[in-house]
């Protein structure tokens, strides 16, 4: 059976969310039509650590190597890379914050980012590890239009993803939906997003 993870990275409950709402709708879709499992990680939940020097060097020490005092600071980013390993589909909901990620979203792929296991270096430059996945975006954004030159978000994230060997990626945007219009553009987006997992 195939799994989905389902990333969230909101702070806005799931009534009040337009990335996640989004992203539910993708998910349901998915799981709907292949019967897949979905484990769902909401990067809001618990207090997601920053990468510390310490934690650094505790994900990239091999796990029989580590020191218990490792082994404890390793295990929070063991848990989200054997997350994404399992999954065959990737679907990350995330607003906008000031033109890029929100910090738990950066937070998290500093963590899954770890040589040797999610991608390595070679002679010819980094080579992603994690092949053969498929990623959906739902991104909302207030005011930043997304895809145009002050959109930090979907352009890193694309990219982040690639780099780990993600490189089919699809994206459903409901940006602007500050202003005029944005119910609208808030219903086109789900319809979008409905359609692609259909």
């Amino acid at each position: 059976m195939s799994n989905i993870l389902y990333i969230t990275a909101s702070i806005r409950s799931d009534s009040e969310s337009v990335s996640r709402s989004l992203g539910q709708r993708i998910v349901d879709g998915l799981a709907t039509k292949s019967g897949a499992s979905v484990t769902t990680r909401d990067l809001t939940a618990k207090n997601l650590p920053y990468v510390s020097a310490e934690r650094f060097a505790a994900n990239l020490t091999p796990a029989a190597d580590r020191t218990p005092e490792q082994a404890e600071l390793a295990a929070i980013a063991d848990t989200l890379i054997a997350e994404l390993q399992a999954a065959d589909t990737i679907v990350i909901a995330s607003p906008v914050y000031n033109f890029g990620p929100p910090a738990t979203l950066k937070a998290w792929a500093d963590l899954v980012a770890r040589t040797g296991t999610t991608f390595r270096y070679t002679a010819t430059g980094p080579e992603g590890l994690l092949t053969g996945k498929k990623a959906y975006l739902a991104i909302a954004s207030g005011g930043t239009p997304i895809g145009s030159n002050i959109d930090f978000m979907s352009r890193w994230l694309t990219f982040f993803l690639g780099f780990l060997g993600i490189t089919d990626v699809e994206l459903v945007a409901a940006d602007g939906i500050m202003g005029i219009g944005g119910e609208a553009k808030i219903a086109a987006a789900r319809e979008t997003a409905e359609r692609l997992a259909a």
